[in-house]
C-alpha cells in the first residue's frame, strides 16, 4: 500500500523538523514495514509550464512544427514539436535541458539536451503525458497529443510539480505487515499510529454534517445478515460524469489508483483515506423500487466491469435490484450499474460485508480488488459512518448542485467492542520492566482504547476498528504497549538456563535407530508428506474413511481427510517419482490420525488419537529381487536395539 505524507499531515501535526526518513524508520519499528520512500517531485526537476506564443510549419518536416514558447526566462525559447494539438496561447508542459523524460512513454528515462531537429534549433521538449509520468492525471487516447493545461491556474516557468501537486513523499508499505490490521488500510489509520508514536493529537475528519432525518427512505433489503452487517444507500441527483479536481487525481495517481471520473474517484479517494470501500450505481440502472443484498441464484450469471462473465453459486453474495444481480458484493461492480456519460444521478453504497464471504468468493473467481482486500481483513461496521460522511462532503464540494433525494441505513449487526482485563503484574513480567501507569494509559488512549485502572488491573475497552479479530487477548494489548514504546527501549538481557542431566527417551531413540538403519544400511530415502491425503490415493489403497477426521477448511476439496494410514501418501510419492526414476526406495515414519480422544499432557488438552506408523516401498523391475530385499529389511528390523 502507498501512503501520501501530504494527506497524513492533514490528519496529524507531526513534530517540526522531523525528516521523512525518520518517519519511515519510526513507523517501521513500531507498526508496519516501509519498503520504499519516494520523493515525488524529484522526477519533475527542470519540467515547467510553458506558454506557446507562436506556431509555424517546419520547413524540412511535414509532421513537425516550430514553436516559440515562454518558459518564464528572459527570452522566449524555440522548441520543435510534433504534437497534433498545438495552438497559440496554449499552456503546455516543457522539459528544459537537464530534465529526464521517458521518450514516448517507453524505455528508460533520457536526459533532455539542446539539439537540432531537421536543421532547426530546439531548446527542450514540449511533452505528452506519458513522457513526464502524468498519463494517469492527463489521460489521452492519441499518443501525438501533448498536455494542454487549459483551465488550470498556472504561469510560464512555474514548476509542473507545483501545478499537479507533486511535492509529496510517498511511503510504500509491505502489505504482508498489514495483514492483521484492517484499521491501517487507510491513511487515517496510519495517521492514528503516528499520532501515538509522537504523542500528538489526531485531528477529526474534516467533514460537513449532513441532516438525513427528513429524507424519504431508500428501499434496501438484506436477506443474509451474516454476510452483510450494515448497508447504507443514498440516492443523489445532480451528479454526472466529469473530471475530478486536479488535487484528487494527483493524490490517486501517487497512491497507485487510476483516476477515472469524479464519481469513481471520490469513492476511491474515500477508500484510500479511511479504508472504507464504496460503490456508486447509476440510479437509472436500478430496476424496481429497491436494492436487495442476497445470495446469488444457482447458475446465475453476472457481467463484471472488467468484462468478465462469471457463473455464480448460492454461496456468493450479490447486490441486486428486483430483476438482476448488479454487482459482486464487496469485490467488483457489474456492467449493468456502471457510470456512463449520460449518468444524471447515483445510488451511493457504503456497506460492511463478511470477511470470510468476501475471501471465499474472491478466491473462487480469482478476483482481487482494492475493495475486497480491505473487506477480507475485517472492517468494523462503524467505519461506514466515516466513509459516508467524507464521501458526501466531497460530493458536495465537487458537485455543488447535487442534492440528496433518499437515504437509508440498514444496520442489523453492530461491531461490538472487546473488553480485556490486564493486570499490572502481567505487564511488568512480560515487558521485563515496570512502565508507569500514566504512560500505559497515555499509549492506549492515543491508540483509541478506553482505560480504567483500579486495584492493579487495567480494564481496557478495545476500539471497534481493532475488535474485528486483531485485539482479542491481553497479550495483544501488551504488544501495542511494547511496540509504541519501541523495542529499542527494552534492554537486552541474557537468558538464564540451568543445564541438567539428559533423560533417556527410549521412544525417541528407537525412532532414530530405525531411521539410521533404513537410510544408512538399506539405502532408503526418507520422505515427508502432508498430514492429509488425496481421495484418489485413499481409494487406490482401498481404505475406508469412516474413522477419518474431516478438515473444516481443507486446502482443496479432494484433500479433506487427515490420513489414517501412511500408504496413500506413499502411493502418491511413488507415482510422482516414477516420472523420473525406474527404481528407488522410500520410507516414512510419521503420525496417523483417527477418531477418538486422548490428552498427552493435561486433561483440558484433547486431541484425536495419534499413532506412529512406518511404511516403505522398494520400486524396481525384478519382482523376485524386490521380494527378497524387502524380506531382509523387515527381518533385520527386529534386531534393532537401543
Amino acid at each position: 500500500m502507498k501512503v501520501s505524507l501530504n494527506l497524513i499531515k492533514k490528519y496529524v501535526d507531526l513534530p517540526k523538523n522531523i525528516t521523512d526518513e525518520q518517519i519511515a524508520y519510526d513507523i517501521t519499528l513500531r507498526t508496519v514495514e516501509v519498503e520504499n520512500i519516494e520523493k515525488t517531485e524529484q522526477k519533475y526537476h527542470d519540467i515547467v509550464v510553458g506558454k506557446i506564443l507562436s506556431v509555424k510549419e517546419h520547413p524540412n518536416a511535414d509532421k513537425l512544427r516550430i514553436c516559440m514558447v515562454d518558459i518564464g526566462e528572459a527570452e522566449p525559447v524555440q522548441i520543435v514539436c510534433g504534437g497534433s494539438n498545438l495552438y497559440e496561447g496554449e499552456y503546455v508542459v516543457v522539459s528544459k535541458p537537464g530534465a529526464e523524460v521517458v521518450w514516448h512513454g517507453e524505455g528508460e528515462p533520457v536526459k533532455i539536451k539542446k539539439t537540432k531537429m531537421r536543421g532547426e534549433n530546439s531548446y527542450g521538449m514540449i511533452c505528452a503525458a506519458p513522457e513526464v509520468y502524468l498519463d494517469e492525471i492527463f489521460p489521452s487516447t492519441d499518443e501525438t497529443q501533448i498536455i494542454d493545461l487549459k483551465g488550470y491556474e498556472c504561469k510560464p516557468g512555474e514548476p509542473i510539480a507545483d501545478v499537479v501537486d507533486m511535492h509529496d513523499t510517498v511511503l510504500e508499505i509491505d502489505n504482508k505487515s498489514l495483514s492483521n490490521r484492517p484499521d491501517l488500510w487507510g491513511h487515517y489509520g496510519i495517521a492514528r499510529e503516528l499520532a501515538a508514536i509522537y504523542d500528538v493529537p489526531l485531528k477529526k475528519l474534516d467533514v460537513t454534517p449532513i441532516d438525513t432525518s427528513s429524507l424519504p427512505p431508500y428501499q434496501v433489503e438484506i436477506q443474509d445478515t451474516n454476510k452483510c452487517s450494515r448497508y447504507v444507500a443514498v440516492e443523489i441527483d445532480g451528479i454526472y460524469e466529469k473530471e475530478s479536481p486536479i488535487w484528487m487525481r494527483s493524490f490517486l495517481s501517487k497512491v497507485g489508483q487510476r483516476p477515472i471520473n469524479a464519481i469513481v474517484d471520490i469513492t476511491n479517494y474515500v477508500m484510500m483515506a479511511v479504508g472504507q470501500p464504496l460503490h456508486a450505481f447509476d440510479k437509472t440502472h436500478v430496476s424496481g423500487e429497491k436494492i436487495i443484498v442476497r445470495n446469488a441464484k444457482k447458475d446465475e450469471e453476472l457481467l463484471l466491469l472488467d468484462h468478465n462473465t462469471i457463473q455464480l453459486t448460492p454461496d456468493d453474495l450479490v447486490i441486486a435490484d428486483e430483476k438482476d444481480a448488479m454487482a459482486l458484493a464487496g469485490i467488483r461492480g457489474g456492467m449493468k450499474d456502471s457510470i456512463l456519460p449520460d449518468t444524471k444521478g447515483i445510488v451511493l453504497e457504503v456497506a460492511d460485508f463478511s470477511a470470510t464471504a468476501i475471501r471465499k468468493t474472491g478466491k473462487r473467481f480469482a478476483e482481487k480488488t482494492d475493495a475486497s482486500i480491505r473487506y477480507e481483513k475485517g472492517i468494523d461496521t462503524q467505519r461506514v459512518e466515516e466513509g459516508l460522511k467524507l464521501a458526501l462532503t466531497l460530493i458536495k464540494e465537487v458537485f455543488p448542485e447535487s442534492k440528496i433525494i433518499k437515504y437509508v441505513d440498514v444496520y442489523p449487526r453492530e461491531t461490538k467492542k472487546n473488553n480485556i482485563q490486564i493486570s499490572e503484574e502481567f505487564l511488568d513480567t512480560r515487558l521485563g520492566k515496570k512502565i508507569p501507569q500514566e504512560k500505559i494509559e497515555q499509549i492506549l488512549t492515543s491508540l483509541g482504547y478506553k482505560v480504567n485502572y483500579q486495584n492493579g488491573v487495567y480494564d481496557v475497552e478495545v476500539p471497534t476498528w481493532r475488535s474485528t479479530g486483531d485485539v482479542t487477548i491481553k497479550d495483544d494489548v501488551m504488544g501495542d504497549i511494547a511496540r509504541i514504546l519501541s523495542f529499542d527501549s527494552f534492554e537486552a538481557k541474557p537468558i538464564h538456563i540451568t543445564i541438567e542431566h539428559s533423560i533417556k527417551q527410549n521412544n525417541v531413540l528407537l525412532e532414530r535407530r530405525i531411521k539410521e538403519y533404513l537410510s544408512n544400511r538399506c539405502g532408503f530415502y526418507e520422505i515427508y508428506t502432508y498430514p492429509w491425503d488425496d481421495q484418489k490415493y485413499i481409494q487406490a489403497a482401498k481404505l475406508d474413511t469412516k474413522d477419518a477426521l474431516r478438515l473444516a477448511m481443507p486446502p482443496a476439496p479432494e484433500l479433506s481427510y487427515l490420513r489414517t494410514s501412511l500408504i496413500p501418501g506413499m502411493l502418491e510419492a511413488i507415482a510422482k517419482n516414477l516420472r523420473y526414476y525406474e527404481s528407488f526406495k522410500l520410507y516414512e515414519m510419521k503420525q496417523v490420525y483417527r477418531k477418538g480422544k486422548y490428552s498427552p499432557s493435561s486433561a483440558d488438552e484433547v486431541l484425536p488419537i495419534q499413532q506412529h506408523n512406518l511404511t516403505g516401498c522398494i520400486v524396481g523391475k525384478e519382482a523376485k529381487e524386490i521380494f527378497y530385499e524387502a524380506k531382509g529389511v523387515i527381518e533385520h528390523l527386529s534386531l534393532i536395539h537401543i
